[in-house]
């Protein structure tokens, strides 16, 4: 019966192609493990599990409060997070925040260009959607296969495939937000002489931070998506709870690592939405919560 199929298996191929990509340039991979590991992810987890737990929670509630000027929110933020290190997670939180710190930061640097430049040509939007919607699409436990074999086990493949599964939304919103300013503020302030550089800083980029900053909650929210998934190649952190709960049935175990992953997400998600919506915008929904007429 499957003598009417054609044989059409790549998997050899491929093995082959990454073997061979591997045995050529596996000492440079080796050495951007060893700067992300070395320079960047160890001293940060080490410098924030050394902090005192009440500076860290200060430093929320002022980020907070600056974002969302409401103490009731400021408050049960800091509350949620207080509540982790009442469960005993707050050293692996503090894993699980330097984990995100350094994936966001290199979805930002990597994300945020390349999201300016397509939204500059619309050659480059042809080839890369596609792309995106791959990489989107994609299984989370396929990215592992190749950043595995190129990174080994720990921390910095786990930071890698984090980065290639939370950039899509960053790119395709930033474009969006751009490609959106309106043209006749453009022509305006062209007209007025001002360089692609400026009118990029000074106009675009304001005018389209709600759609950016949007793209960057919907970032990070799918890079805390990979928290466990992150924990089975040697990742530290709150997945590690999450995993070793399903591994030895300890559903209480897993729950509250759970939980104190959706507390962490939670923080997440409404400081960067609140830092997302325009000064204006913020103020006008303060007032309507006060009844204060607009």
């Amino acid at each position: 019966m499957n003598s009417i199929f054609f044989d059409l298996s790549f998997v050899e191929q491929v093995n082959s192609a990454v073997m061979s990509f591997v045995a050529k340039h596996g000492d440079a991979f080796h050495d951007v493990t060893k700067i992300l590991l070395v320079q960047f992810l160890v001293p940060l987890e080490k410098f924030l599990v050394g902090l005192h737990p009440m500076a860290v929670l200060l430093v929320i509630a002022a980020l907070a409060w600056h974002a969302l000027r409401r103490w009731s929110v400021v408050l049960s933020l800091v509350a949620g997070l207080y509540l982790i290190g009442c469960f005993g997670l707050w050293d692996k939180l503090m894993q699980t925040l330097a984990l995100m710190l350094v994936s966001t930061t290199l979805t930002v640097i990597i994300g945020l260009p390349m999201g300016i430049w397509m939204s500059t040509s619309p050659r480059l939007r042809k080839v890369l959607e596609p792309v995106l919607d791959v990489m989107q699409t994609l299984p989370t436990f396929v990215y592992l296969v190749p950043v595995l074999m190129l990174f080994g086990l720990g921390k910095v493949p786990a930071v890698l495939a984090t980065v290639i599964y939370a950039l899509p939304p960053l790119v395709r919103l930033t474009d969006l937000g751009i490609r959106q300013v309106d043209v006749e503020v453009v022509e305006a302030s062209k007209s007025f002489g001002s360089t692609p550089w400026q009118l990029l800083k000074d106009v675009k980029l304001p005018l389209a931070r709600p759609s950016i900053m949007a793209g960057l909650n919907q970032s990070v929210m799918m890079a805390l998506a990979m928290v466990v998934i992150a924990s089975m190649i040697g990742s530290r952190g709150l997945g590690e709870d999450v995993l070793s709960g399903i591994n030895n049935m300890d559903m209480g175990r897993g729950l509250q690592g759970g939980f104190s992953i959706v507390i962490l997400a939670v923080v997440i998600d409404r400081i960067t939405q609140a830092y997302g919506k325009g000064r204006r915008e913020r103020q006008a929904l303060r007032n309507i919560k006060k009844g204060v007429p607009a």
